[in-house]
């Protein structure tokens, strides 16, 4: 196997086109082997050309609520009180350093993310 750092566009292109040919290659073959390194050359590509800005808390939070079937109830133990829940997914309450660890531990949700600025919208 040879290997390179991907370096251009063309090679870019030229790796996710070999992913995609090794994309359904047994497990433990020569070939899912490629397969991972080239996701990983890939991957460290796309983070320093394209980096992904992290989520706002409240898109993350609702991410998590999706992802498993919650609803606003389920983050009362999260947040406290259900008019709390509304105040921190309308964007109008910050969370508090006691909701962003139990978010944390309860839903997984990362911390780096939840200790971001809330972008915390005025009263009416």
């Amino acid at each position: 196997m040879n290997f390179r750092p991907i370096k251009t566009e063309a090679d870019y292109r030229a790796a996710l086109a070999e992913i995609e040919r090794l994309f359904d290659a047994r497990p433990g073959t020569t070939a899912s082997d490629r397969l991972v390194i080239l996701a990983t050359l890939v991957e460290a590509y796309e983070e320093a050309h394209d980096p992904m800005p992290a989520p706002e808390p409240v898109e993350a939070i609702r991410y998590a609520m999706e992802s498993r079937g919650l609803s606003g109830d389920d983050l009362v133990p999260y947040l406290g009180s259900r008019q709390r829940v509304n105040e921190v997914l309308s964007g109008k309450r910050p969370l508090t350093l006691n909701m962003i660890r139990r978010l944390h531990d309860g839903l997984g949700v990362s911390a780096d993310i939840l200790i971001r600025p809330l972008r915390v919208k005025a009263a009416a």
